[in-house]
């Protein structure tokens, strides 16, 4: 009996010596944090804070700049924790992503993930991506902290599947000029709210400035325009690669809304001569920039 005692006293022992250990190269491990942004909340948010409108077409964001920023808050916020990375969400045709977007891809610590973008410019498959990722990364204790930066109440299943593996989520939120931008739900759910004003974005938000076109200059030729076409889809390939070609080519001869919206503004800004209301003029810069794509094919 004292036997069986004394082995159960050292395997108690010895699973008391294990816990500890454990539990020592736990306090050594230092705690991670990741941010995730949903750019579609996030431009219509800071756009009518500071430009007074949600339309991204009527201003820039200085995302590289607004992203540091972002990372600088959290290594305040979060001071005994490392970064994991940011993760931006946003909406794209057919998934094929803009200029813009690829620029953010490149950016040091930052994961773009595209939805889809449907004809009325709303964004599809964003929040499943987000909660795809905060359940993953709290799944496999990747992060310990998560800073959202959203407000759409679809959300909340993403903050319960996180906080159901003992991740902690943090809910950032833009300034509303009147009433709020985030749903209650969502609000409710958080471990904590953290809310930026003003004066948080308006260095990182501009007024475009509209091309002013002069009237009386010369109306280009179809082949002027077909010849900026084709520039313009060369280096619309060297940014984005085969592989975005290959995807764009099912649709011929049409575009992708964001692409053609891209192409007519590059267009006008190299010509110096607006399109819009030109039909035979748009059609020629269409060809030219198909005609470009196939020879490379």
């Amino acid at each position: 009996m004292n036997d069986d005692l004394a082995a159960l006293s050292a395997r108690i022992d010895r699973t008391n010596e294990l816990l500890q250990r454990m539990l020592a190269e736990v306090a050594k491990t230092p705690s991670t944090h990741a941010i995730f942004v949903d750019a579609g909340y996030l431009y219509a948010a800071a756009g009518r804070l500071v430009s007074g409108t949600e339309d991204r077409r009527t201003f820039d964001l200085d995302t590289e700049g607004l992203i540091e920023a972002l990372i600088d808050k959290a290594r305040t916020i979060f001071a005994d924790s490392r970064l994991l990375r940011v993760y931006w969400y946003d909406g794209a045709r057919r998934r094929i992503h803009t200029a813009e977007q690829q620029a953010i891809a490149e950016l040091p610590d930052v994961k773009v993930r595209l939805g889809n973008l449907n004809a009325n410019n709303q964004q599809k498959g964003v929040d499943s991506l987000i909660r795809s990722d905060l359940e993953s990364l709290a799944r496999h204790r990747a992060i310990s902290d998560a800073a959202l930066i959203g407000g759409d109440e679809d959300l909340v299943s993403a903050v319960e599947a996180a906080q159901g593996y003992g991740a902690r989520v943090h809910l950032w939120g833009i300034e509303a000029p009147e009433g709020r931008n985030q749903a209650e739900p969502l609000l409710w759910e958080v471990d904590s709210q953290r809310t930026f004003d003003l004066d948080f974005f308006k260095p990182y938000v501009s007024r475009r400035t509209a091309v002013v076109y002069d009237a009386a200059a010369n109306r280009p030729t179809r082949d002027d325009v077909r010849f900026v076409g084709a520039q313009i889809a060369a280096k619309w390939l060297a940014a984005r690669g085969r592989e975005a070609l290959v995807e764009l080519l099912p649709g011929h001869p049409y575009l992708p809304g964001s692409v053609d919206q891209d192409l007519l503004v590059e267009a006008e800004g190299l010509l110096q001569y607006s399109l819009r209301g030109q039909s035979d003029l748009r059609r020629a810069l269409r060809d030219g920039f198909w005609e470009h794509l196939q020879t490379q094919y």
